[in-house]
């Protein structure tokens, strides 16, 4: 059923597959102690009585309305809705402090909200005191504690409870082009005040489009996929929500990442999205259990992994490898899958920088990871690592009708049908995104026989005082790699030598860590190396120094610990 060039926009399309799959299992989510599975004809008449209540409700064409909730059935259903009558959603992270919330509110200049709880519908209404106000907020599981001012107050039951068939609404969608506007995402602030990316139906169905191609090699079929990356962020906006579905994936909803790990063994996923840092924590659980066994064990693992590594390379192995490997596989690298559900078939990493080390660790054990890269301009997948042709150290070829080159100063410059509109209400930053149809992505790279290797943020590059530039983030991704260290970040702008802020691993101290350093720089060049470091608490979201999608906000955290920096300077 997929007809990504005829379908117009992408409202269209969730409804047309609502009538070819109307008794097909779509989403899947924990409620009330159970799971609790949402088929697609349920999907497709929800969102269309939900199109006509807020329709009903003052809400018209090119009206922005906040989505803040966790993920859940209600926010396709939601999106969909306000696609459906040309209302533009705008997806807002749960995490958002006041003060985020009112910079959506008052960039976007959103008239209406719908969110999921008490508490964060008090959030979003002290958010709109701030600016304009709310004419409309939308709850689901219950009232807001505080008044809500001029704000008119529904409740989420109220908006899909008409049980009419979805066609008049499908068919009214049907009329909406391509070339529409059909969400506003903000970018994650990493580099500043989030802007909000203009992305019409076009950007995201061309993403599926050469999604498609990318995986076909898989042979993928009624999968199963665990969402716990926000329904906010660009990746998990575009391939949880919209391509997967497509395919006639069940979406399964973790309830969070804490219960990532047991959601992964009720769940058993066949499809997953694997940022970095879960790989890489992962990979540190794993080994630091090995270090606990007895050596005969231990030397089972490091044959395993080693055998796994020759397959990876496709060098031949050994008459007594061959023999060796399937005892191995199912003695030790079994048990490792078993971790994500022991029925993944792949897992796609992306959001920052995956460590070849860590990419190569999980692929000598049997799990296919596909490193990939995007940005949310882009609608946000640019490209990925073909499951067929796997080089970790990339992050694979582009998707089929992008066009990627790099620029004489080493920027990734792409050209696609997935290129963003520009950013709402910034004609400058627009006009120094987009040149001649180009995108300027900002990040630094190659392509190497077809495939793209990214080396760099183009203004995080630092400049020693001897004028050597050094990459931070290949540094950082080397730091991280190692058992004892969780996070880091390397500065040294102007100066002569680099140092390091550390958080260390559960369980290690100082002297594991400098341990963890001395080892990191011998695998670097000299002018590459930590000279000193630090530790320093954790970056998190709650403190501001992680952004929802686990990225490290490295401004905030070198101006949060200034005087440590200071010291190591």
């Amino acid at each position: 059923m997929q007809s990504y060039p005829t379908w117009p926009n992408l409202a269209s399309m969730m409804f047309a597959l609502a009538r070819g799959w109307p008794s097909k299992p779509m989403l899947r989510a924990w409620r009330d102690g159970g799971w609790h599975s949402t088929t697609w004809g349920e999907f497709g008449r929800m969102a269309a009585s939900c199109a006509r209540h807020l329709r009903a409700a003052g809400i018209s064409a090119g009206d922005r309305v906040l989505i803040c909730m966790e993920n859940r059935p209600e926010f396709p259903v939601a999106e969909i809705a306000l696609m459906a009558i040309r209302a533009v959603p705008v997806p807002a992270y749960t995490t958002n402090t006041v003060d985020d919330q009112a910079h959506l509110l008052r960039d976007s200049g959103a008239c209406a909200a719908i969110v999921s709880s008490p508490a964060l519908a008090d959030r979003m209404l002290e958010a709109a005191q701030k600016v304009n106000g709310l004419d409309l907020l939308v709850t689901i599981d219950g009232e807001p504690s505080r008044g809500a001012g001029a704000a008119r107050v529904m409740s989420w039951s109220a908006l899909v409870q008409d049980q009419r068939s979805a066609d008049d609404i499908a068919s009214e969608a049907a009329g909406i082009p391509a070339t529409a506007l059909a969400c506003l995402i903000y970018t994650s602030g990493t580099g500043g005040s989030p802007r909000g990316v203009m992305l019409p139906h076009r950007c995201i169905l061309s993403n599926c489009a050469g999604a498609f191609e990318l995986v076909r090699p898989l042979g993928l079929k009624d999968e199963t996929y665990l969402s716990y990356l926000p329904l906010s962020h660009a990746y998990e906006h575009t391939v949880g929500q919209f391509f997967l579905l497509s395919l006639g994936t069940e979406v399964i909803y973790a309830r969070g990442v804490e219960y990532l790990a047991a959601d992964m063994l009720t769940v058993r996923p066949t499809i997953l999205t694997a940022v970095p840092r879960v790989l890489e924590v992962i990979r540190m659980r794993v080994l630091t259990q090995v270090a606990r066994e007895k050596p005969f064990r231990q030397r089972l693992f490091q044959m395993a992994v080693t055998i796994g590594l020759k397959r990876v390379d496709r060098v031949p192995l050994t008459l007594a490898e061959h023999l060796l490997d399937p005892i191995l596989d199912r003695l030790v690298r079994a048990k490792v899958r078993a971790r994500f559900g022991g029925r993944l078939v792949a897992a796609m990493s992306g959001g920052a920088r995956l460590e070849p080390e860590v990419g190569r660790f999980f692929l000598a054990l049997g799990l296919r990871i596909m490193q990939g890269y995007g940005q949310t301009e882009a609608g946000p997948v640019i490209s990925a690592n073909p499951p067929d042709a796997i080089r970790i150290d990339t992050v694979g070829t582009p998707l089929e009708g992008v066009d990627v080159r790099i620029a004489e100063d080493g920027e990734i410059l792409v050209r696609g049908g997935l290129v963003m509109d520009g950013y709402w209400n910034r004609p400058e930053d627009t006009a120094a995104a987009i040149q001649d149809g180009w995108l300027h992505t900002g990040d630094i790279g190659e392509l190497d026989d077809g495939y793209l290797r990214i080396t760099d943020r183009k203004k995080d590059m630092i400049v020693l005082s001897g004028g050597e530039n050094v990459s931070p983030a290949k540094i950082e991704g080397m730091l991280m790699a190692e058992t004892e260290i969780a996070q880091a970040v390397v500065t040294g702008e102007g100066r002569s030598g680099l140092s390091a802020l550390v958080v260390p691993a559960e369980g290690y101290d100082d002297v594991a860590v400098a341990l963890a350093v001395n080892r990191t720089n011998l695998r670097l060049s000299i002018t590459e190396r930590i000279r000193k470091h630090a530790l320093v608490a954790p970056f998190t979201i709650e403190n501001g120094l992680l952004t929802p999608s686990q990225k490290i906000r490295r401004v905030l955290v070198m101006r949060a610990n200034a005087h440590i920096l200071a010291r190591l300077h």
